[in-house]
Formats: C-alpha cells, structure tokens, sequence
C-alpha cells in the first residue's frame, strides 16, 4: 500500500461508516473490494491490519449503528470475509469479536435489516470469502451458521440461493480434504464433522416430503459433482443412490430437469464414467422415465461422451431423434422410405402428444434441433448419425411449415397445421441443415433437397430472417454439390441449379426491402468465395444479370446494403477483372468505371459502412496483388491514403493503415531488401540500393506523413497500428546492431525537423492538426529525414505510452479512495470518477 493510500484510508473508513454521509456509489465499494483482495494477496499476514487499525475500527463502528443502511452493512460483511481469508488475520478479527457479531447469532440475522436481500448476499458471500482454513469452518459449524447456509438454500432471491448451495459445495470439499486423515472408501467412511452436518442435511432433505427441499439438495449434489471430480464423491454418491432411484420410479417424476443435469455432471465425472453397472443402468432408466424435453439434454449430454457403454449411446441417440422420426412417420403412411429408428426408447404417443400439441410442438422441435446441431458442429463425432434418414425428416420439416407438403396421416396434417409459416423451426431447420452439407451420405438426396431450398428462396411468404438462413444453407449445399460433380462428372445438374440459383438471385436483388438486398448480396460473396475457380460457376455467374444489379446497388439508398454491394463488387472483380482466363479481362474500361466508383464512396459516401467496406475490398484486392504494377500500385496506394487521412471515422483510417501496412511488406519482399545485418558486401550494396529505392516510394506514396500523422490520432487503436507499422519499417531499415549507431540528429534544419516531431509525438492526441507540409524543417517526403526519423523517434516510449488504458490514473487505488471521499463530500471539489 503506498503512503498515499495509508493517509486516505482512514479517511475513507471514518466516511463510510458515519450515518450522517450519502452513501457511496455501490461501483465504488465493489472497487474497493477488488482492492481489498488484491491487498491480501500481497500482505497475507497481521500486518495488514495492525498498520490500518482503521480497517477494525470501521467494522466496529457499522456493528455500533443502530440502523447501518443495507448496502454498507453488505459491504463490511464482505470486507470482513476477505480480511479473514487468512487464518492469522482471521484470529485477530476474532480476538477483536467482531467475526461473532456478524456471522454468529448475535449478528443481523436478527435485526430487521436482515430482509435486505443485499445483507443476506453480503453475508453469503462474506463467509465464501473467508472459507479456506480450518478455523473458519468450526466458527461457522459451532457457531450455528451452518443451519442459516441450509435456510438460504429456499432464499427468495435466486442470487443468495445459489450462493448458499455454492457455499454449502466449497464447505464440503474443504471439510473433506483438509481434515481427513486418510482417503474415504466405501467400506471405510469417518465424515468429518462439517462434512456430516451437510451430508445429513441432503440425505434428510432427499427423504423429506417437501419438493422444494429435495430439490435444493439436488442441485447441490449437481453442483458437487460437477465441479469436484476426487474419488470420495463416490462414497457419497452410494449413500444416496437408492433414494434418487426411487424419484425415477414414481409415476410422476419430480425435478425432472434438476436430475437430468444430476446424471449429466456425473457422466462427465472420470468417478463415475468408467464406473460399469449401477450408474449407468440408472442413465437409461432417466433416458427412458423422463418426459422427451427433459430427456433431450441428457441425451445429446450423453453423445458427447467418448467414454460411455455403447447400449447407452445407442438409447440416448433413440431418445434424440424420436422427434424427427415421428415427422418422419407422419408425412406418410404407410411409410415411403426408412425410418430413423427401429424401435423407440419411451412410448412413441408421448412423443405423437406432444408434436400434436401447438404449445409443445414447436418447443421440442426446436430443442431437438439445436441438439442435432450441436452435435454436427464436434470435428468428430463418438456416434453414427442416420444422415440420410435425418435429411429427409429436416426436408419435410421444411415443406410442413412452406404448406409444400400434403401429408396423408391425421398426424401428419396436424403438425402440418401447427407448423405453418412457424419461422422458429424453420430457422433451426436450416441451421442443421446447413451443418449437415459437411456429412458424407446425404448425395443421393440433393436434388430434392435443391427443390426444397428453392422453393424457400422464392417463395414470397418466406420472411427476410428465414431467407438469409434459406441463403446460408444453400450456400453450403452448393459448395458441396460442386465437390461431388466433380468427383462423378455430373455437370448437368450443377449447371441447372447454378442457373435456377442465379434467376432467383436476380429477383431477390431487386426487392424492395432492403433486408432481402443485403442478405442477397451476403449469399453472391459467399458464393464467390467458395466457388470462383469453377468454371460453371463463373459461367452461370457472368451469363446471368446478377452482376449487373450487384453494381447497380452501390447507389441503393440504405448504407447498409451499399457496404454489402462494395464487398460484393469487390469479390465480383476476381471473376470479371482479376481472374486469369475472365471472358472480360481486356474490358479496360469497365475495370476502371469500378474502381473510380469505389473511391467515389470512400471520399463522399455520408455513412461509415461503406466506407468500412471499400478499405477492406482495397486491402484484399492489393494482399491479391490485383492493383497492377509496382508504379500504378504506388500511384494507387498514394491516392487512397490522402482520401483516408482525413477519414472521420477512425475504423476507416485503420483499414488505411491495414492498407499501408500490406503495401510496404510487398514493396521490401519484391525489392529483395536483405534482413539480415551479416550478409555478404555485395549483398549490403545491393540492399543499399533498394533501401533507398523502397524509401523513395514510400515518402512519394505519402506512407510516412500518414504513418506518423497517424501517432496522433485521437483514437489509440489507430495510434497503436501506425506505431507497430513503423517499429516492422525501422526493423527493415535499421537492424539491431545498428539502431544505438544511427546518426544524431544534430543541428541541421532536419535535425531540428526531427526534435520537433518527438516533441509533437510526446503530445499525442493533444497535437491537433498535425502538419505534414515540411512546416516545421521535416520534410515527410524526403527519404534521407525518414531515414532518419526511423532511427531517432523513441518508438519503445510511444508503444508503451499508447497501449497504456485511458483510465490508466483513475484506475488506480488513490484515485479510487479520493473518488469516495469526494462522492460522500469531505472533499470541496465534487468530481468522482469511479465510472
């Protein structure tokens, strides 16, 4: 603690504690608490608080109020847990007696400020906070705060509830392994005396009548064994087992969800996962008794195991895609193709119920859904999925909710009804349906799936959301439809979809909500990613209208849509200017009539996103090396910095920087600019020679003047890019060994140039309009005073000044202290900065 802090510090306790004050700004006192902890961390011993007297004396002077106000009371409960985090320091506050009168019996359990929920959270968290010794658990067992933890659990507030089953886990797992002297066994087993309190408490609460009881301990036992993973979380495990086999068997099972997560956190557990027999014959009988929302969880918990017995896994995956195969039933009957599953786990009409059910249809579709692509997202997955059959179910998902599909089963015109334009299990149909393109087995399908997907994207009722989902699925089925036409030379059929693509595409382009335009123009870029070396692709691409509503878009009149035509303009420009054999590489003139239009809006387009845009498409065009030779590379370069310098938006000028950043590691790798400081003489010559070469096109190109223009930039991302940019130039220009030898920057009217600009540099953000016209003796565009201002700026001192945070001075823990005093008024100036 600085001397400083020491001075201000009983200041700051005398204020909070005197009724008389406003209270303080709750972020502060979490500040304060922050420091606190960090305080303890650095002095773990007495001596924290034999040199702040001040620190007992406040805690002493809240307990004397006779009505502290509840966000300061919360406060010193707190404050007291984490000074008594160290069993030294936890004797002293206790030789004091203050630790009774705020955790014992004599403490505000019983005064009225108790129904604060913040003083039952302070409270909580207070003894959480002090909860690493052995002298802290007996205080709070002996003391009877034990039994206030097992009330808390039932706490109306959801927050102090928690907290007290989190306490009641860390209790435990502390009692257990700091006082027992040899390893718990199932033959074997002397509890700790803490340990006993609590394991009673739960098994007495798992026998009880009282649902809210049983669960509260069940949530326990989820928490305990999901986050403590030592063996003797076994022995206790069979002290209960029987009794939570029993809820299994009810007829109506109770905590459904608390239990599903129970055996889920226990599956997890390498205690139980390699356990054979009982645990898992209890797995499938919850896989089996739980209703199919509940047991949707566990299963696909389940499926993400790598170590589980194989007639588990096969279960879990039954309970998951009964749903689908249900859809799959309905559609037709008798049944056209195969179903999903042989037989199923729970009774089917559970499943039948609920999908015939509006209130529970969607919900479990969607349920079902998320778990199906939460399991195509694993790299590898521990089971086989039927994807053919799972196909098909997603595919008549779809038609149920386009009215595409007239199912001839009662059910299945049910579910049809209920799914109608129902865009929730649209959107997840497609999202699985978009994972599935990356599974092999769905080839014989993809015809009839390029029907459904087209039917969607050009369907009036499908809605923009829906759409863009519709856009993104297909998007992977096309990428995948050309893998396999080039493996089985099925170009027929990839030509006649490109094109029925393309004739949508050009009608979604032109739509009048601009939702649908940009989503439109999201799919064309993607696409052009993915597929630009195809030849049918670049064919039905440049045979159809799409590229020229594309361009047209630049002038759509929502910013949005226009920042998503630059970037598909720009990726357009690798099909039909840039790309090698493009039917209209020599249209000169066009090329040009697109890159005068992009500039026109990174210099006069009113909105950002544009902007944003062009930048970007600039700096993958010059990374592409699409900008012509080194000169009209320059020439380009040049043009767009001036342009961007003078950007309001700071995104902007860092995508200049990207630009120039891209730019000057092209230019040294194709001048061959020699890195390394030992390299032969004539090699040091010739690097002589294209150093000075390469320092000629960057001042031309104006890369310096915006570099360290750029230094001063009132957004510090963009000082911090420029500021790298130019440690990779002096890296390049000034190997180490030669930096500390670079010439001094004497008395010459560069030298003076050059004093100037560190001073400028010094300044920062504060130095407003900066020049760069050679104003002040330093000329920006000649090679021989960057040479030089490479080797004398003190880049170190400006990178550590820059990447320091903004609120760096009133982060600290003066600043904090002074904030408090100035909030609750000892200071004349009332100006807080805790925020």
């Amino acid at each position: 603690m600085t001397r400083q802090c020491s001075l201000l510090l009983p200041r700051v306790c005398a204020a909070l504690a005197d009724p008389r004050q406003p209270g303080s700004d709750d972020t502060c006192l979490e500040k304060l608490l922050d420091w606190f902890r960090d305080l303890t961390e650095l002095y773990p011993t007495v001596k924290l608080l034999e040199d702040n007297p001040c620190l007992t004396e406040f805690i002493a002077s809240v307990l004397a109020l006779p009505e502290p106000s509840p966000s300061i009371l919360s406060f010193t409960l707190r404050l007291a847990g984490i000074l008594a985090a160290s069993e030294n320091r936890f004797q002293h506050l206790q030789q004091e007696k203050l630790l009774a009168r705020l955790f014992g019996r004599d403490g505000p359990l019983n005064s009225t400020v108790w129904e604060d929920a913040s003083v039952r959270s302070g409270w909580v968290e207070g003894v959480h906070s002090m909860m690493h010794h052995q002298s802290a658990l007996h205080f709070l067992c002996n003391d009877g705060g034990i039994d206030v933890i097992f009330s808390l659990q039932g706490d109306p507030s959801l927050f102090v509830a928690s907290a007290a089953s989190q306490l009641l886990v860390h209790m435990l797992t502390l009692s257990v392994e700091s006082e027992t002297t040899k390893p718990l066994s199932t033959k074997d087993c002397d509890w700790p005396a803490c340990a006993q309190m609590i394991i009673k408490h739960i098994e007495d609460s798992l026998q009880s009548s009282s649902a809210s009881h049983i669960e509260q301990s069940l949530k326990l036992l989820t928490s305990l064994f999901g986050s403590c993973r030592a063996t003797w979380t076994e022995v206790l495990w069979l002290g209960v087992a029987k009794q939570i086999e029993s809820f299994l068997m009810e007829e109506t099972v109770q905590a459904q969800h608390v239990l599903a997560n129970l055996l889920l956190n226990m599956a997890w557990s390498p205690v139980f996962c390699d356990t054979e027999g009982s645990f898992w014959a209890l797995v499938t009988s919850a896989l089996e008794r739980l209703t199919p929302v509940r047991a949707g969880p566990l299963a696909v918990g389940i499926l993400r195991l790598y170590k589980c017995p194989q007639d588990v896994r096969i279960q879990a995956l039954t309970v998951l895609l009964q749903p689908m195969d249900c859809i799959l039933r309905a559609a037709s009957q008798p049944l056209e193709y195969a179903g999903l599953l042989d037989e199923s786990v729970s009774d089917p009409i559970t499943v039948e119920s609920l999908l015939s059910s509006k209130s529970s249809c969607t919900s479990l579709l969607c349920q079902t859904l998320a778990h199906l692509e939460e399991l195509l997202s694993l790299i590898r997955l521990p089971v086989d999925l039927p994807y053919t059959s799972l196909l098909r179910s997603l595919m008549t998902i779809l038609q149920f909710c386009n009215g595409f599909l007239s199912p001839a089963s009662p059910l299945g015109s049910t579910i049809s009804q209920i799914l109608i334009n129902c865009f929730r299990v649209q959107m997840s149909a497609l999202d699985v349906l978009a994972a599935l393109s990356e599974r092999k087995g769905c080839d014989t399908l993809i015809a009839s799936l390029f029907d459904v997907l087209l039917a969607y994207l050009e369907s009036p009722n499908t809605s923009p959301t829906v759409l863009k989902k519709t856009f993104q699925a297909t998007s992977k089925w096309l990428v995948r439809l050309q893998e396999l036409s080039c493996s089985n030379s099925q170009w027929q059929q990839t030509e006649k979809i490109l094109e029925a693509v393309f004739l949508v595409l050009q009608k979604r382009l032109c739509s009048p909500c601009w939702e649908v335009r940009d989503s439109s123009l999201e799919f064309l870029t993607v696409l052009i990613k993915c597929l630009r070396d195809q030849d049918e692709f670049r064919q039905s691409l440049l045979s159809s209208e799409v590229p020229r509503l594309t361009e047209n878009l630049l002038e759509d009149p929502e910013s949005y849509v226009r920042a998503s035509a630059v970037t598909a303009v720009g990726h357009l420009a690798f099909v039909t200017y840039f790309a090698p054999e493009s039917p209209v590489i020599s249209d000169q003139c066009n090329r040009e009539n697109t890159l005068e239009k992009l500039q026109e809006i990174l210099s006069t387009d009113p909105e950002g996103f544009p902007r944003r845009a062009v930048i970007s498409i600039f700096t993958k065009w010059l990374r592409q090396g699409c900008t012509g030779q080194l000169e009209d590379t320059e020439q380009f370069v040049s043009r767009v910095i001036q342009t961007v310098e003078h950007d309001l938006d700071w995104e902007v000028r860092l995508g200049g920087l990207e630009l120039v950043e891209v730019f000057c590691n092209q230019t040294i790798c194709q001048l061959g600019l020699p890195k390394c400081p030992y390299a032969p003489i004539s090699s040091a010559v010739s690097g002589c020679i294209h150093q000075n070469e390469s320092l000629q096109i960057f001042c031309r190109a104006k890369v310096f003047s915006f570099l360290f223009q750029s230094l001063c930039d009132c957004d510090k991302p963009v000082g911090q890019r420029a500021c790298d940019i130019l440690f990779v130039l002096r890296g390049n220009f000034y190997p180490v060994t030669n930096l500390k030898d670079s010439q001094g920057t004497g008395d010459s009217p560069a030298g003076r140039g050059i004093a100037w600009l560190q001073r400028t540099l010094r300044q920062g953000s504060l130095a407003q309009n900066f020049p760069t016209d050679a104003g002040n003796g330093l000329d920006f565009q000649d090679p021989e005073s960057m040479m030089l201002a490479l080797g004398t700026i003190d880049l170190e001192e400006l990178h550590d000044e820059l990447n320091k945070s903004s609120d760096h001075v009133e982060k600290s823990p003066q600043s904090l202290l002074e904030d408090i005093l100035a909030t609750v008024g000892t200071i004349e100036e009332n100006e807080a900065d805790c925020y």
